[in-house]
């Protein structure tokens, strides 16, 4: 008896795998049809009917990167189950079918199964996989190039803008021409003006280059205002607090370090001696030694108090500015998106620079951080650090910074005025050696 349960188990389980075999066609045409119709409702919902594409409506580059993401995950389950489909058609015959009208299995009709597969090859033949590969640059690009045909110099920004995004090695026969450039540049912004529709796109992809200004800008605000209000608030209502339960005794050391000790030393020397001189100037009788030692018992109090208050603030400093760069990782690592569109943004205010703005954006920025008067510089920012967190400021690693950082600081840029610069923009570089000079 339990043997005859256990086959009739093994033969429902072996009749439910073998339908589900016979019913691969029908499942597989029919998820691949559901995906296109995904596929067409974002369509509908998002781009007027038409392909996802960055022509079909004006959205930011984040955003395109959204919806390509979908689409490419959307097309490439839409072909598996096709190949699917059509591997198992390939795989049927007459004796198959036959014993899935004895399953009690009833196949689509060929008219509903064309229709499907016409619906599908209407949607997906509308995109390539280049359409898959266009980055988020493509939007900024072609703002650039088209919001640039409304000036006088349209014709050089446009074959700038090109020349900056090809990265394939272009040879003799493609730098020179039968007619000069200037010439098909001018053609090309003739064509361009009397286009009836090149009003309408120099309006969508100046919308679109605004909207990316404006998500660029909020991500800069976010980038400094969110470190801050972590810093302020974790000092405020999270580590002030322990350090202050901590620290609240009378018996707590007061310096941190030798250089606050010596400092507070010097103050209250300076104090006694303008006593001393004070008393000297006003004619006034000599002053009792217990007056001066009672006035410089109360001034060592306010400084035991005061420094006591530095040092425990440099303390919340350290822990605050922990809780700072976690808040600030975090929020580039949820941010992606935006980081490609701040790239953007910056990439179109570069390269929408003259060559004389670069050279001396480049001059400025070398010459405060990497020139002659820069050692100054690094000296004050590392003695402001150091007294920021409460540390001692170490003359020894400040001058050994000071000897290696702005000399590396100072190669770097060189590498990369010699490698990438002198490739984007060589009359930048020219611009930029004449200015140095």
């Amino acid at each position: 008896m339990k043997s005859s349960v256990f086959s009739q188990k093994i033969y429902s389980s072996l009749l439910a795998a073998y339908r589900w075999y016979l019913l691969t066609p029908e499942r597989s045409l029919d998820e691949a049809y559901q995906i296109a119709l995904k596929i067409k409702e974002i369509e509908d919902k998002h781009f007027q009917g038409k392909k996802i594409s960055p022509d079909s409506a004006m959205y930011s580059s984040s955003v395109m990167n959204y919806f390509r993401a979908d689409l490419r995950k959307l097309l490439k389950n839409v072909r598996m189950r096709l190949t699917e489909f059509k591997a198992s058609r390939w795989f049927s015959n007459e004796s198959k079918q036959k014993a899935a009208i004895k399953a009690g299995i009833e196949y689509p009709s060929p008219t509903l199964v064309l229709k499907k597969l016409e619906f599908i090859d209407q949607v997906i033949d509308k995109y390539t996989e280049n359409d898959l590969e266009i980055s988020s640059e493509t939007i900024v690009n072609s703002s650039i190039n088209i919001a640039d045909s409304s000036n006088n110099n349209q014709g050089d920004k446009v074959s700038k803008s090109v020349d900056n995004t090809e990265n394939k090695p272009k040879r003799k026969t493609d730098s020179t021409g039968i007619l000069p450039r200037s010439i098909l540049t001018t053609i090309t912004r003739l064509q361009a003006e009397l286009d009836p529709g090149s009003e309408k796109d120099v309006v969508q992809n100046f919308r679109q280059t605004q909207k990316i200004t404006i998500l660029s800008v909020r991500f800069i605000l976010l980038l400094i205002i969110v470190p801050l209000l972590t810093h302020q608030i974790a000092k405020a209502a999270v580590v002030g607090p322990v350090v202050e339960h901590f620290r609240s005794s009378e018996s707590t050391q007061i310096f941190i370090n030798e250089e606050m000790e010596e400092e507070a030393l010097i103050e209250l020397q300076r104090f006694e001696e303008r006593i001393k001189f004070e008393n000297m100037i006003s004619d006034a009788p000599p002053l009792d030694p217990e007056v001066i030692k009672s006035k410089m018992e109360e001034k060592a109090q306010e400084l035991a108090t005061e420094f006591r208050d530095a040092s425990s603030n440099a303390i919340k400093n350290v822990f605050a500015d922990i809780f700072s760069v976690i808040a600030f990782i975090c929020l580039l690592l949820i941010s992606k998106s935006s980081i490609s569109v701040l790239k953007d943004f910056f990439d179109h205010i570069v390269y929408g620079l003259s060559d004389s703005a670069k050279a001396f954006i480049i001059i400025l920025f070398t010459d405060v951080f990497v020139g002659f008067h820069s050692p100054h510089g690094w000296e004050v920012i590392l003695e402001g650090v150091s007294r920021h967190w409460g540390l001692p400021a170490n003359r020894d690693f400040i001058f050994l910074f000071i000897a290696t950082f702005p000399v590396i600081l100072d190669t770097i840029f060189k590498y990369w005025i010699f490698r990438y610069l002198n490739r984007i923009s060589p009359s930048a570089v020219a611009t930029y050696h004449n200015m140095n000079e």
